[in-house]
């Protein structure tokens, strides 16, 4: 079939960076930013797995190897990315450490057990990384007069984690898994970076969104999906490709006039 322009979400030759490219959603984003004529960048630890989703998506995709936690990384990304396009546009921060609460349960991650060592890794890619790769696209933007950020933080962002989900029969409250902290404070963490980004450049053209979405459903247990839809409105968990129209009215300009905000996209779950 073929394509139509939008011209709404227009993102024509735009080069859009997508941390944490090779993630859950990273391919999602990427085909919500080629559908619309963008050039999508996969940035991710793995080289070869952000090529393989860039050949998925095809169009301009292009896979790229980026460490978050590396400032020379980072900047050689943008070198090498202004050198072939001549600028970048959008910086969607997708990148993060999710740990999932299998029906095991996951090894210390219960409060009393956290290490600094586990907490630093956490915070280092789902929070530090996301703030030095606004910081050096951001500097970009604001030499160029235009550009977006877009962060991908969490409903955990702000609702507490519901530990009632994870529990499992059998075992002592002092046993049960639970999801870690460093993902709720993260996550919140992005939504202080979001806003404190769009008071920073908005004379130079650049502004910060925030997205917080729900879970999306990737084969957890009947019995997870039992309880999670109880406390959700719509009564399910997000499908992949939900949140792809919202990443693309974030990064073109039919949302120009929107900056600072964070948007809630979890089928009514925060509003219980």
């Amino acid at each position: 079939m073929k394509k139509e322009k939008n011209y709404w979400f227009d993102l024509e030759n735009k080069v859009v960076v997508i941390t944490g490219g090779a993630g859950l959603l990273g391919l999602e984003h990427g085909e919500a930013i080629n559908h619309c004529g963008g050039v999508a960048i996969i940035a991710d630890l793995d080289l070869k797995a952000a090529e393989n989703v860039a050949h998925k998506i095809g169009g301009k995709s292009v896979g790229y190897h980026l460490d978050v936690t590396n400032q020379e990384s980072i900047d050689n990304l943008l070198k090498d990315l202004v050198n072939k396009y001549g600028k970048v546009d959008s910086l969607i921060n997708n990148a993060a450490i999710n740990p999932v609460v299998s029906d095991k349960g996951l090894d210390k991650t219960r409060f009393e057990d956290v290490t600094l060592l586990n907490l630093q890794k956490e915070l280092d890619v789902n929070l530090l990384g996301a703030v030095l790769c606004s910081k050096t696209f951001g500097t970009h933007f604001a030499k160029n007069g235009s550009g977006t950020i877009v962060n991908i933080s969490s409903e955990l962002a702000i609702l507490g984690p519901d530990q009632r989900l994870y529990k499992q029969k059998g075992l002592k409250d002092n046993e049960q898994p639970v999801k870690p902290v460093g993902y709720s404070i993260a996550k919140a963490g992005l939504i202080g970076l979001t806003k404190y980004l769009a008071t920073y450049w908005p004379e130079q053209g650049v502004r910060a969104n925030a997205i917080c979405p729900g879970g999306v459903e990737v084969n957890q247990s009947q019995e997870f999906l039992d309880e999670i839809t109880k406390r959700i409105p719509m009564a399910r968990m997000a499908k992949p490709h939900e949140y792809q129209a919202l990443v693309a009215f974030l990064c073109s300009q039919a949302s120009s006039y929107l900056t600072g905000a964070v948007i809630s996209a979890d089928g009514g779950r925060s509003v219980w």
